[in-house]
């Protein structure tokens, strides 16, 4: 394998797109070759064409790469092709590009559920990269097609992997509090949003549901078996800019011995990512504010550079029942979308003499 992989960006001038782009413009392992865009974008330069929104400096690297269309043929000199495209467009993009040999690492929601297609929250459910081997058997090509989860799944299924482990889940109830930019540049206009909290997000407690259990599911001889516990979601839009807080009741199947024994099973929990050094996987995946008031979106979003969920505010609310309550904060674009993107494309490319 080449010491760095070709990179592409499909979609690049969006907000997950721009957050794929300062990701891999300085990437140890990647080089980044080729960024696409919509039809009338194509031929410019990014650097011209960009409305840079992102709370990170604009790439230099990045500013004279020409804006591509997006089609396959248009990034046949990648290796492995980051997807930042709604799901319509993507549909029928990412199969070709895996037929042509492509790894394709994909943000849209197209193919999280289908059966061989691995849906990765890399710290939670490594092991399920193993479903390649799988799906190139099923489908005769020799890519693949690597799904990032929906930004809420991705926070949520974080905070409950080590109460998985550890304790056992019956049930979890989840209530979102979502930021703006998980809609996109032009999701939820202003006027909607200011001053409001809107109670209903379009698909997204569907969502959540299936991809936690999946997620959180068993590899058993070639296929996941979902995991058994059951999922209550309600999701809503905030004004925030960036940073999904979700707030959390979990029925646990063994009840703790105290909330600081809780504490412990995150603080401690480390997983592959970490092991293997990758460079995006942040040092704690799980970080523990103590204060009442936190975790908050303004001051805790970028916390492991934006790739560790903050939980805040555990507790044990009735005596002798072993129900945990907590409060769960991500940022949406990164460890929700573009960061666990990359990520899934680091774990590939440490894995892929081991497991392929």
């Amino acid at each position: 394998m080449a010491d760095r992989l070709r990179a592409a960006v499909l979609g690049a001038t969006g907000l997950v797109g721009q957050r794929f782009v300062s990701l891999l413009a300085r990437h140890p392992w990647f080089s980044l070759e080729a960024v696409t865009a919509s039809e009338r974008r194509v031929g410019k330069r990014y650097g011209e064409a960009v409305e840079w929104y992102i709370d990170e400096p604009f790439p230099d690297e990045a500013a004279e790469l020409e804006l591509r269309p997006t089609r396959p043929e248009a990034v046949r000199d990648a290796d492995v092709v980051f997807v930042a495209l709604p799901k319509e467009v993507a549909a029928g993009i990412e199969p070709e590009l895996a037929r042509m040999g492509k790894i394709v690492v994909s943000n849209a929601s197209v193919y999280r559920m289908e059966p061989d297609v691995p849906l990765l929250n890399p710290e939670a459910n490594w092991e399920h990269i193993q479903l390649v081997k799988v799906q190139r058997q099923r489908r005769g090509w020799s890519g693949a097609i690597l799904k990032v989860p929906n930004c809420t799944t991705a926070v949520l299924t974080l905070s409950l992997k080590p109460l998985l482990d550890r304790y056992g889940l019956e049930e979890v109830y989840m209530t979102s509090m979502q930021a703006i930019s998980g809609a996109g540049f032009a999701g939820v206009p202003g006027y909607a949003i200011v001053d409001n909290i809107i109670p209903f997000i379009k698909g997204e407690e569907e969502k959540v549901v299936r991809e936690s259990r999946k997620i959180l599911g068993r590899l058993e001889a070639g296929e996941v078996r979902p995991a058994g516990f059951r999922v209550v979601a309600t999701a809503t839009r905030v004004p925030v800019l960036d940073g999904h807080l979700e707030s959390v009741v979990a029925r646990l199947s063994k009840a703790p011995g105290g909330v600081e024994e809780v504490v412990e099973a995150w603080e401690g929990w480390r997983s592959l990512p970490q092991e293997l050094g990758l460079p995006t996987a942040p040092e704690r995946p799980i970080v523990v504010r103590r204060e009442p008031d936190r975790p908050q979106p303004r001051l805790d979003r970028r916390t492991g550079r934006g790739m560790s969920v903050v939980v805040g505010r555990a507790s044990l609310p009735l005596e002798g029942e072993p129900l945990l309550r907590y409060l769960v904060l991500g940022h949406n674009t990164l460890r929700g979308a573009a960061g666990t993107g990359v990520l899934i494309a680091e774990l590939y490319y440490k894995l892929v003499e081991q497991v392929f």
